[in-house]
Formats: C-alpha cells, structure tokens, sequence
C-alpha cells in the first residue's frame, strides 16, 4: 500500500514529436515549459482544461530551457547555436542571441533575473546581459564541449561542466577559473549549486554521481546508483535531496542528510533525460526518450524530515548500523549555512544496499509508473547482527577463561609469597 510521503504521479503531457531534453517550471506554477528534438518548445498549462502553446523559432533542436526567476520570460538554447528569450502567452514572441560558434547546450538565469549563462560545443561558456540583450564575456578554458553552466544561488560564482571531464569553478567578477574538479572517469552532462551555495553536484557518464565542497575542494559524496549514464539532476529547495535522472529509465532520489538513496521512480519506457523541482519543491518534472513528461508531487516533504525518521525508526537504525560497518560518515556542516551535507560512503555498482525494498503493485507502462522505496536489505542487516552476536560469544568465552587463569596465576603467586614469609630472611651460613 502507498504511504502518503511517497512521491506519486500527478499527470503527463504528450505533443513533442521526438526526445524532451529540458523540463521547468513557471516559478508561478501556473506552466511547464519543455524543450524537445523535435525543434519546438511546449508551454503546457497546469489546470488540465487549458491548451498548451507549441513555440517554434530555432531551427534545430531545443537543448535547454529555463523560466526566468520572475517568470515573465523563458530562455531556450538550441543546435541551432543561438539563444532565444521567449514571453510565454500566446502569441510566442521571442528576441534572439547569436554569439556561440556551436550548439548551445544550456541556458541559465541568475537568480535576480538579470544575466544569462550559456554551454556550447564551441568550449566556452559565455554570459550575457537579459535586459539590454547583449553579450557580456567568454570563460574559455575548457578543452572539450561544455554541456552545462549554472549560476551560484548568490550570483557570484559558476559552474560549468565539460567532456573534458572537469567541472570548472569560475568567478564572475575577474572572470578567473579558481577551481577544477577532475574526479569523473567520464563526461560530465550536468551541474548544479546547492542551495546553501557551499557545493555543486554533478551527473556524468560514468553512471555517477558526485557532490563536492567548494570552499575546501573536497568531494563529499559519491552515489553509483544507477546502472546507466546520469544525464540531469536537481536539488530540492530545501537543500535535504537531490533528484537524478539517467538512461535506465529510473529517477532516483538521494538523502543527502544520511547519504543514501531514498527512492526509485520507474515510469518511462526510455532514457529520462531530465529532471526539475519546481521551486518550492512540491512537485518535479522529468522528461524522456518516449517523448512526454511527467509531473510527480513530491509528498515526502509535506512532513518534516524528523518525522518521516520517526516513521522509519526500525529501518533507518538498521540502516545506520550496516553504514558505519561498511564506511563511517561524519557530519560536514558548512559555517553559517542551513543545509548540513554529510561526508558518505563511496557505494558499490550498482546501488546502495536495499532495507524492504518495496514495489507499489502496478505494471511498468507509463500510465502505472512505480515509486520503490530504497530502505536496503533487512534480511542483510539480520544476517550481519546474528554474525556480530555470535563473534562476541565467542570474545566473552574467550575472556572468561582468560579471567580463569589469571585467577590461577594470582593464586599460585601468592602461594609462593605467603611461602617466602614464613621461611623468614636467608642467613649467610645458609647461603654458603
């Protein structure tokens, strides 16, 4: 039976005519953009009886789209190597950017709305002015095409990730790179800041996916979860998950608080190519291969975290025990930030040990999705308690016969001294 903190199927949208590649929604959750290959970008209208506007305008296809922070305006980036400013109504009008030498992969807005920042397969990343429309400056160092770029949530910083297999940390202001991120064994598809703005996650095709602190360079956590590359990932705003998306057709959610994955989402028949929280996090969208969206409500956060813990006591202390027996996590809190990350274990492919594992009754096809809960293996967890029970049997046995003879050996020694008392001082004649 379904709990009522399991993330659950609100309804899809079907009218692209090939893969979505871009998901997001109006900060005014009255629309949902998505890009597709298909060379168009769908505006769809949350309430069910209102039609969805199809934009066309690049010539290629759409590889990134994003509402401004307002939501007033919608960015698109294309193959066709420009970016596009859209007003989401119904007439579609839109202005366009030409700078890029390749396609643009992403296209991001800081968060008071005013500069945009662009990816392209010309390898640099480039930001631009939104009002005034116009191209600021290049960040050129990367070696390979660069297939995202996002803003810090303060708009000081970006991050920019590559097929260099680098994340690259760039400041805005001298427009210096102050850090590359160099972990990855393959490309890296996708990069974001999380919400405290003191660490940047990123998805790879190394079927990764990692997260790092920027203040001191460090990698936090490593989650090989997926059996597939990872393609896109979000965080909700309460900077607790993050969401993942990836080529074997699941979306995950990972605890970042324990450093586990929570759920599994199975629904579309293909690759899910991306993934969005919209921004109070009540819900998230994801787009796929087979050409529609899907929009979920999120459900577990309408608790609080403490009392979804409560809910899972058993599991989670079983849980607990098996991740300090396989790797010890600390707590990493970043100074005067709201959103502890906790420095995890580094899991085996090709996922996190499963607690009851259960699947919600329901056939795979897209209009019966399943959420399956990733507590780990309890049987696992049993196994390993009775093991450890038996081992410290065997340590007590152990220490009792110690004890034994020790006791023995006191005895003996005391023997010998109550011997050497009465005997009284040796005498020299006796010596002699």
């Amino acid at each position: 039976m379904e709990r009522p903190d399991d993330p659950s199927l609100e309804r899809h949208f079907k009218g692209h005519r090939d893969t979505v590649t871009s998901v997001d929604f109006n900060p005014n959750m009255k629309q949902l953009a998505s890009g597709s290959m298909d060379s168009c970008v769908m505006v769809w209208n949350m309430k069910p009886q209102m039609r969805a506007y199809r934009f066309v305008g690049h010539k290629d296809a759409f590889t990134s789209v994003e509402f401004s922070p307002s939501g007033h305006l919608l960015a698109s980036a294309s193959r066709d190597k420009t970016v596009r400013l859209w007003v989401p109504s119904v007439k579609g009008e839109s202005t366009v950017f030409k700078a890029h030498t390749g396609t643009v992969r992403s296209v991001s807005f800081s968060s008071d709305g005013q500069s945009l920042v662009t990816a392209s397969d010309d390898k640099t990343v480039k930001v631009w002015t939104v009002h005034r429309q116009k191209f600021l400056f290049s960040l050129n160092q990367h070696i390979n095409w660069v297939r995202c770029a996002r803003f810090s949530p303060d708009g000081r910083l970006i991050a920019s990730a590559s097929d260099d297999k680098t994340i690259k940390l760039w400041d805005k202001t001298s427009r210096e790179c102050i850090h590359s991120f160099c972990e990855h064994a393959g490309f890296v598809n996708y990069v974001d800041f999380h919400p405290s703005g003191t660490c940047v996650a990123a998805a790879a095709t190394d079927n990764t996916v990692k997260v790092w602190d920027i203040r001191m360079n460090k990698l936090l956590q490593h989650y090989q979860v997926h059996s597939g590359v990872v393609n896109s990932l979000s965080f909700h705003p309460s900077g607790n998950y993050l969401i993942t998306s990836s080529n074997d057709s699941t979306l995950k959610i990972l605890d970042l608080l324990e450093g586990r994955l929570l759920y599994t989402l199975h629904g579309h028949q293909g690759a899910v190519t991306c993934v969005r929280f919209s921004r109070e996090g009540d819900f998230f969208a994801s787009g796929g291969s087979e050409e529609q969206i899907m929009v979920w409500k999120t459900n577990f956060d309408s608790a609080t975290y403490t009392d979804i813990l409560k809910r899972k006591a058993r599991d989670t202390t079983a849980n607990s025990i098996e991740t300090k027996m396989r790797s010890p996590s600390r707590p990493m809190q970043a100074p005067g930030a709201n959103h502890p990350i906790y420095e995890a274990a580094e899991y085996d492919a090709p996922g996190i040990v499963n607690i009851e594992g259960r699947q919600i009754p329901g056939a795979l096809p897209n209009d019966h999705p399943s959420v399956q809960r990733e507590d780990g293996n309890l049987q696992n967890v049993t196994n390993t308690l009775e093991h450890i029970v038996g081992q410290l049997d065997i340590l007590t046995q152990t220490v009792a016969i110690l004890e034994q003879r020790l006791s023995l050996t006191e005895d003996k020694l005391r023997e010998c001294m109550d011997r050497q008392e009465k005997s009284g001082p040796a005498r020299g004649s006796d010596i002699l």
